[in-house]
């Protein structure tokens, strides 16, 4: 639904709107931690302004809309360089806040960084970033302007010719990973001892591993080889990974672990979400990329729940043998499916 606000209002809105559900998310938060206010509730509550924090898709659709198909998988990369930044420096930040001035700390200097963030959106960014021929495509003159949630025009972009095999791997391949992420802040103290600024150092090398693979090697193997081939690439170490994951016993066997981990995320995320552009109307690209990122959260929405069972039941070896087998399964899909050709999209 994301997606379709920002194809209708504009990258201006999409970026502000998403900015000022963050701070909201953080105020509540704030006051989830005094003593005095029912925490409980106010946590719960704190949820509820996540369903319009999509800073991310809206960053992807601006980029989308201003950069070639040829260029698309590059720039999407350095994008997710940015974004690293910002993993490294929040969990940095974040663990030394909590431990130095309380829990509530790290709360304060995200609400305040995100209105910030809602006010240079609403100054700096233009309305929007189509081509005025795209938006006449979008919207005829005197003819109903499409609704926010008009779910038959998400159908119709699933059903388009290469869209639906390519998000269902997106979806599959990443799932088991997600789990595992979910779960990995329970798993950081439970199996690996973990305090929580040793978790943020963690996190920020998971960042800088990031901003490595997304800004530096995705954007370079792009220019040598096609998007199919840097799919099945993912999923291969996808599989593979998985595979060490059942096997490793500490948190320095998870480390040597990390970078093919990291590749596999950045290399799925970058790699589908331009394939997927590719294949839908200029006018559609906001949609698309709102329905990539609803893939987030359906795991956080499923993660907790599947992954507390499974964690329980069969401990974190069975994380990897479940990556290992559902990855196993779409590469031998993806052998078997011919990739979509490159498309120019319609101007």
């Amino acid at each position: 639904m994301f997606g379709r606000f920002a194809d209708q209002h504009g990258a201006r809105a999409a970026f502000t709107l998403s900015f000022l559900a963050s701070s909201a998310l953080y105020l509540l938060l704030v006051a989830a931690c005094s003593p005095s206010l029912p925490g409980v509730a106010l946590l719960f509550a704190s949820r509820l302004p996540a369903a319009l924090m999509h800073t991310l898709p809206a960053a992807q659709m601006v980029i989308t809309d201003l950069t070639t198909p040829e260029e698309r998988p590059a720039a999407l990369g350095r994008l997710g360089l940015c974004f690293g930044i910002g993993v490294i420096v929040g969990s940095l930040l974040g663990g030394t806040l909590s431990s130095a001035c309380g829990i509530q700390c790290p709360a304060i200097v995200a609400f305040v960084v995100n209105l910030l963030g809602a006010v240079l959106s609403f100054t700096c960014i233009p309305t929007s970033t189509k081509e005025a021929s795209t938006q006449d495509q979008a919207a005829p003159p005197g003819g109903p302007k499409a609704s926010v949630f008009d779910l038959k025009a998400i159908t119709r972009l699933l059903l388009l010719p290469g869209v639906l095999p390519i998000f269902l791997v997106k979806v599959i391949s990443g799932f088991p990973s997600g789990l595992f992420m979910v779960m990995f802040s329970i798993i950081s103290m439970d199996f690996f001892q973990l305090e929580a600024a040793q978790s943020g150092y963690l996190m920020s090398f998971f960042g800088v591993l990031q901003m490595v693979i997304q800004g530096l090697v995705i954007g370079r193997l792009s220019s040598h080889f096609s998007e199919g081939a840097l799919l099945r690439a993912s999923v291969l170490v996808f599989s593979v990974v998985g595979l060490a994951m059942a096997l490793m016993a500490n948190i320095f066997h998870f480390c040597l672990l990390m970078p093919g981990l990291v590749f596999s995320l950045c290399a799925l995320n970058v790699v589908t979400d331009s394939m997927l552009t590719k294949a839908v109307s200029a006018s559609d690209t906001g949609t698309m990329l709102g329905l990539c990122a609803s893939v987030q959260p359906l795991t956080r929405t499923l993660g907790p729940t599947l992954g507390g069972l499974l964690y329980r039941s069969f401990g974190v070896p069975v994380f990897g043998h479940v990556q290992f087998a559902v990855n196993f399964l779409v590469l031998l899909f993806l052998w078997r499916q011919p990739m979509p050709q490159k498309k120019d999209k319609v101007w």
